[in-house]
């Protein structure tokens, strides 16, 4: 079971960070980094994460001896945060995970695969009332969507979530994840192009359909146009 060892922060500059540090000290599989706040809190492509002191949910979890399985880890752990939450989530590829449209918890994997381990971060939106001007139309939080739900039960249930994901098989996580594919069939656009999302393929990469025929993204951002 993952979650033990836990260091937990008061204030930390990012779980990720210190979870990176961990396990490049040898920190064993499964060692669970949170905190009450963030100072420096990142999401993918380099984007900040900022809540409320005691918000949100903050942690991030040390992952050794990844195999072939767990290519489709980013997946795998935007399914398992949607399992946690007691409401009907859908993911925006490859692993935002939303409610009614809005963004409510967020996933960075970094680490050094060549080493064996990554660090498997999220934040999640719990109790957070009012987001800053910019984010207010596209964020939300548990307790906003009506949910009556401690940062410490809803971390209990992910835990155990990203635990069963982990040993699930790809054929399991990718029919889990497509049953919440919130761009499916909706028009996108991206740095080279736009189309209509058709799904993932079994690597993960986001199928599009455009004038020019079907194309694969494997990275990168993708833009709902609503």
């Amino acid at each position: 079971m993952i979650g033990a060892p836990r260091v937990h922060h008061r204030i930390a500059d990012s779980t990720n960070e210190r979870a990176k540090e961990l396990a490049a000290a040898g920190a064993p599989h499964g060692t669970l980094v949170t905190a009450d706040e963030q100072t420096a809190g990142r999401g993918r492509l380099g984007r900040a994460w900022t809540a409320p002191p005691r918000s949100a949910l903050l942690m991030s979890v040390v992952l050794r001896d990844l195999d072939e399985r767990h290519a489709l880890l980013p997946l795998a752990a935007a399914v398992a945060v949607c399992e946690s939450i007691p409401a009907d989530c859908a993911i925006k590829w490859p692993n935002d995970v939303w409610i009614e449209g809005r963004k409510v918890a967020g996933i960075l994997v970094e680490g050094r695969p060549q080493a064996g381990w990554v660090a498997l971060g999220v934040g999640l939106n719990v109790t957070t009332d009012e987001f800053p001007l910019e984010l207010a139309d596209i964020a939300t939080s548990l307790r906003l969507a009506g949910l009556d739900e401690g940062i410490e039960e809803v971390l209990g249930r992910l835990l155990t979530a990203l635990d069963r994901a982990l040993a699930a098989p790809p054929d399991s996580v990718l029919a889990a994840w497509r049953s919440r594919d919130a761009l499916l069939g909706r028009p996108v656009r991206w740095s080279g192009g736009e189309g209509t999302a058709d799904g993932v393929a079994d690597s993960g990469a986001l199928r599009v359909q455009t004038r020019n025929g079907l194309v694969a993204l494997d990275a990168g951002e993708v833009h709902l146009l609503r």
